[in-house]
C-alpha cells in the first residue's frame, strides 16, 4: 500500500513516515498543498493523510480537487484546530476521517489500517488464499496457522497479490505500489523479491505464477477460500 502524507510540519511528516515505513507501508511526503496536488495529479495513492493547514494552497482546497477529479482514495484529514466547524466542512468535502493535533501514534496507525481496507473495496480483514490467512489488521501471514516470517516489502508484495488473486499484475504496478519517490527499484529487484516470497509460501501450497513478459498472478486454487476469517 502506498500512502501519501501532505504535512508542513516537517518533524511530525517524518515521524509519521519512519511509523508506517515500519508497518510494511511505501511512504512518500509534501510539505505544502500544490505539492500535494500535483503527485496527487500524478501518481495512484492508496491514502492521503492531508493536514488542513498547508502553505501556498489549503487542505481543503486538495481535496476539493482530488474529489473533483472523480478520485474514491480515503482521505484522513489533520488539523490542530479541532473545531465542529471545520471537521465538518472537511467531512463534506470528502474526507473519510478526521483526527486532532495531538494523537496518539497508535491510534493514526488503526486508523489507516481501516481506511486502506476501505480503499480496497471494504474487504474482510483476513485475506484467505488456500491455507494461508493474512491478516490485514496486524499484518501477520499465516500457513495452517503458523507464522510464515516475512519481511515488510514481501508482506505488501503478497496483499498485493492477494488484492487481485487470480488476475495479472504488471511489474509496473508492483513498482509503484510499494516503491518511494527516489527509490531506485528495478523490475529486477522486483523478481528478487517475488522469488523471496515464492520460496516462503510454496511448501504451503501457495503459488505465485510468472506471465512472462508481463508480471505475475497469484493462482487460484481449486475450493480456496478468499474471503473473511
Amino acid at each position: 500500500m502506498r500512502i501519501l502524507i501532505a504535512e508542513d510540519d516537517n518533524i511530525l511528516a517524518d515521524g509519521l513516515s519512519r511509523s508506517l515505513r515500519q508497518n510494511g507501508y511505501a511512504v512518500d511526503a509534501v510539505h505544502d498543498g500544490l505539492e500535494a496536488d500535483s503527485a496527487l495529479a500524478a501518481q495512484p495513492f492508496d491514502l492521503l493523510i492531508l493536514d488542513i493547514g498547508l502553505p501556498r494552497l489549503s487542505g481543503t482546497e486538495v481535496l476539493r480537487r482530488l474529489r473533483a477529479r472523480n478520485s474514491h482514495m480515503p482521505v484522513l484529514i489533520l488539523t490542530a484546530a479541532d473545531s465542529v466547524e471545520q471537521r465538518v466542512k472537511g467531512l463534506d468535502l470528502g474526507a473519510d476521517d478526521y483526527m486532532a493535533k495531538p494523537f496518539a501514534l497508535s491510534e493514526l496507525e488503526a486508523r489507516v489500517r481501516a481506511l486502506t481496507r476501505r480503499g480496497a473495496g471494504g474487504g474482510p480483514a483476513v485475506l484467505r488464499h488456500g491455507r494461508l490467512a493474512f491478516d490485514q489488521v496486524g499484518r501477520v501471514v499465516t500457513i495452517d496457522e503458523q507464522i510464515v516470517e516475512l519481511s515488510a516489502r514481501e508482506v505488501s508484495l503478497l496483499e498485493v497479490l492477494l488484492s487481485r488473486s487470480g488476475r495479472m499484475v504488471s511489474k509496473k504496478q508492483l513498482v509503484d505500489h510499494l516503491c518511494e519517490w527516489g527509490e531506485e527499484v528495478s523490475t529486477n529487484a522486483i523478481e528478487v523479491y517475488v522469488h523471496r516470497l515464492r520460496k516462503k509460501l510454496e511448501p504451503g501450497g501457495v503459488k505465485i505464477a510468472t506471465v512472462r513478459g508481463l508480471g505475475y498472478c497469484l493462482e487460484r486454487e481449486p475450493g480456496a477460500q478468499h474471503g473473511a476469517a
